[in-house]
């Protein structure tokens, strides 16, 4: 099977394209080296082993020509992270809505008829699934300026005002996406399900929760908090966590992500969307600590009580749909976090 990966030379794209690589699948990656992503080209690609083609997949005739022999696809072409303000909406959505369109109909004029897998994430979801005592199930709204800014950080119930308890959030979850991002990344799920409808070919939408590991950008304002944590420490200086650090994420390493990006074209995966995630919560908090910990315990992280509207409270996952696909997650979190604090991470961009 011959493989293109678009951002084939990205965070996770080239922790999937290894994974491929040692499955005996051939590969092909199109990736246009954003230099907000990249200061150079990167020393880990694999170029005696994979074709690179150094090309936006905006541009259809280039990505129409790299489908060549191509029998399925892994899209992680993809503009990441919060961003900085409304100012990045047209990048957004340039990027990832309009990429993703391009891809498809390029797939379509060369009548691709194989797998697609995109590299979707958790922020469709937005707040994850909380329970009220009274209500059950409810989906409670945005937090306000008004609360976070007095140090009130929890969500309530929208009926009763009562404290909320958080869940696993499942994939049959209410999409809400909470930024720019998380929009087009919901988006990105609406074109490839449209393509899966017209077609009958199978798409996956993989969730990633918050992933860590090699190769993860250093210094961008679209960077991981793992990253953030790990270049302040580096520098000397405490991890500034927001809130009070009891946000609860899944964090998943990026070996593990990579596995399950691929296993559908490794493996027997019935179509649909997977939460990508190791199935163990832990807290914003919990996490710079234990990086801080690991790298050599000197520096303590500062809990700040800042925080950004568009952030959200708890999220984390339920993994039972991917475990019963066969997909499961190997990495321990604190073994994780113990070689991320020493793992090579990306050049600087400037």
């Amino acid at each position: 099977m011959k493989v293109l990966v678009t951002g084939g030379a990205g965070f996770i794209g080239s922790h999937a394209v290894e994974a491929l690589l040692e499955a005996d699948r051939e590969v092909v990656v199109l990736d246009n080296l954003s230099p907000a992503a990249h200061a150079s080209k990167p020393g880990y690609l694999l170029e005696e082993q994979v074709r690179y083609l150094i090309e936006d997949v905006r541009d259809i005739d280039a990505v129409e020509a790299a489908l060549d022999g191509v029998s399925g696809i892994i899209h992680s072409a993809s503009m990441v992270g919060l961003g900085v303000d409304l100012a990045d909406l047209p990048d957004y959505v340039s990027n990832n809505d309009a990429g993703t369109a391009t891809l498809l109909e390029a797939m379509r004029r060369s009548g691709f008829e194989g797998s697609l897998v995109l590299s979707s994430s958790m922020v469709v979801y937005g707040e994850g699934r909380y329970r009220c005592a009274e209500h059950g199930v409810v989906a409670p709204g945005p937090r306000r300026a008004q609360d976070l800014a007095e140090g009130s950080f929890e969500v309530a119930c929208p009926s009763c005002g009562r404290p909320l308890a958080p869940e696993e959030v499942p994939e049959d979850a209410a999409m809400d996406p909470r930024n720019v991002y998380a929009a087009t990344k919901l988006h990105q799920e609406h074109l490839c399900a449209a393509w899966a409808r017209e077609t009958g070919l199978p798409v996956y939408a993989m969730r990633y929760h918050n992933v860590y590991g090699p190769r993860m950008p250093q210094n961008t304002p679209y960077a991981g908090v793992a990253s953030i944590f790990r270049s302040a420490l580096e520098a000397g200086m405490a991890p500034r966590v927001f809130e009070d650090g009891g946000q609860m994420r899944d964090f998943v390493h990026a070996r593990d992500v990579a596995a399950a990006t691929t296993a559908p074209l490794i493996a027997d995966v019935p179509p649909g969307a997977y939460n990508v995630a190791s199935g163990e919560p832990h807290t914003v908090g919990e996490m710079a600590a234990a990086l801080a910990s690991a790298i050599d315990g000197s520096i303590a992280p500062e809990v700040t009580g800042e925080y950004r509207l568009g952030d959200v409270r708890h999220v984390f996952a339920s993994v039972r749909k991917a475990r019963e696909a066969g997909i499961t997650a190997s990495v321990p979190f604190a073994q994780g976090m113990r070689e991320f604090a020493h793992a090579p991470l990306r050049h600087p961009v400037r």
